[in-house]
């Protein structure tokens, strides 16, 4: 069914898709806000807000809201990542009314308690020094870095310990009264309702706020990178590991979806939401280039879709006793290919296959269905995720070698390294 779409007076933007394949109803509560928004200083403070989000308010005290989700029947989580921070319950339908009153509550009234803020400080350092433990986030943060020098990009969600170790309950508070208004936020139902009572239920918890000032745009675009740039890690274990990340097309780009069709071909179809994963595909150009010839164990391939240009990123896990650079010199004549020679119209078919058949599987339940509603309000808007299979039915084989060309040069990537030293398993 058709997506219905309406702002209420504060400037909340209401998206409804009303479906009864089953009694199950989903509600999402999406803002514009997410570490893109962030300065050197206070990195990691979207991230922090949403878990402050979890800790209560005068009608819902700390813990309720997962003991009445739980025995309401329902799923509830929380995410925050570059684009967007998102809160979510999917509930017997019946019984969806407990996520529309959680979300209006968490838009105006959490309390941010001191007591709480020092709490989730420790929680939050423990979190950054288990991603620490991770060779990949290592080196996928040094890349980053490396990859955006201006755009907020640069950073990850989790934040710098520095920062972490700083930010003040104050700071917190005018993070959450400067971006969690109605004008900065979208609402999301999908799933078994009705959807004038939907509208209206959601009219009478949500239109009642007050909107607030429009929030600061941090506008930074990434300069044209000028040459490759590598970085080196070194540290304990027995695994090392390659990263190749190239600037790659936002979500809006006409240019995103013949990428897309490239990466399936060149790495395989790869989950196609943030929830979702994906088998390797064997059939993909640099699984048969690198692992089937033993140079590496693993290989994976990750082009998000993004409200600004971000990044086509190839991670490749060396077996025991070849280098990183061993498995990048296996993988760069595969690159030359694609930019050299044209694919083939059959293996153009089995990639748009393939990347439909993810795109399937990652919309398909009633959860999904509200994720992907959202987030393509984000990074571009709702035509987006309802016109997905028609533009990438209609990627060409010159679309394909176009794109190759124009953003997969070595001079439009940065390469990353992860040496292992030995000394036990990281």
């Amino acid at each position: 069914m058709a997506v219905f779409k309406h702002t209420l007076d504060n400037g909340l933007t209401v998206l409804l898709q009303e479906r009864h394949y089953a009694p199950v109803t989903t509600f999402w509560v999406w803002y514009r806000v997410g570490s893109r928004n962030e300065v050197p200083g206070i990195t990691g403070i979207a991230h922090w807000a949403e878990h402050m989000l979890f800790k209560g308010s005068e009608a819902f005290p700390k813990g309720q809201i997962d003991r009445q989700i739980a025995r309401s029947g329902g799923i509830m989580n929380g995410l925050t990542w570059l684009d967007f921070t998102t809160f979510l319950e999917t509930l017997p339908a019946d019984r969806i009314d407990l996520g529309l009153r959680i979300e209006a509550d968490r838009m105006a009234k959490a309390l941010f308690d001191p007591e709480e803020v020092a709490l989730e400080r420790t929680v939050i350092i423990s979190e950054r020094q288990g991603a620490e433990n991770q060779p990949t986030f290592l080196l996928a943060e040094e890349v980053g870095a490396a990859a955006f020098r201006v755009h907020p990009y640069h950073h990850e969600t989790i934040g710098d310990m520095v920062d972490l170790e700083t930010i003040t309950r104050e700071q917190l508070w005018n993070h959450y009264q400067t971006y969690y208004g109605p004008n900065n936020a979208i609402a999301v139902a999908a799933g078994d309702f009705e959807t004038p009572r939907m509208l209206e239920r959601i009219e009478e918890l949500f239109g009642r706020l007050p909107a607030r000032s429009d929030p600061p745009r941090l506008v930074r675009p990434e300069p044209p990178q000028r040459g490759e740039r590598r970085v080196n890690l070194e540290g304990p274990g027995n695994t090392s590991y390659l990263q190749v990340a190239y600037h790659a097309p936002a979500a809006g780009d006409p240019d995103f979806m013949p990428m897309t069709v490239l990466t399936t071909i060149l790495t395989g179809a790869a989950g196609m939401n943030l929830f979702s994963s994906s088998p390797p595909n064997r059939s993909s150009r640099l699984y048969r280039a690198l692992v089937e010839t033993g140079v590496a164990v693993s290989l994976s391939g990750s082009m998000p879709a993004m409200l600004d240009p971000y990044l086509y990123q190839i991670t490749a896990t060396a077996r025991t006793g070849n280098s990183p650079a061993q498995v990048e010199e296996a993988m760069d004549p595969e690159i030359e290919r694609v930019l050299e020679q044209p694919i083939s119209e059959a293996e153009l078919e089995t990639a748009i296959k393939q990347t439909k058949a993810q795109f399937a599987y990652s919309s398909e339940s009633v959860t999904n269905q509200g994720y992907w509603l959202g987030y393509s309000a984000i990074v571009a808007d709702t035509d987006w995720f309802e016109s997905f299979p028609e533009r990438l039915e209609a990627v060409t084989v010159q679309d394909v070698q176009r794109v190759a060309r124009t953003h997969l040069r070595r001079s439009n990537r940065t390469v990353g390294h992860y040496l292992a030293q030995g000394g036990g398993n990281r």
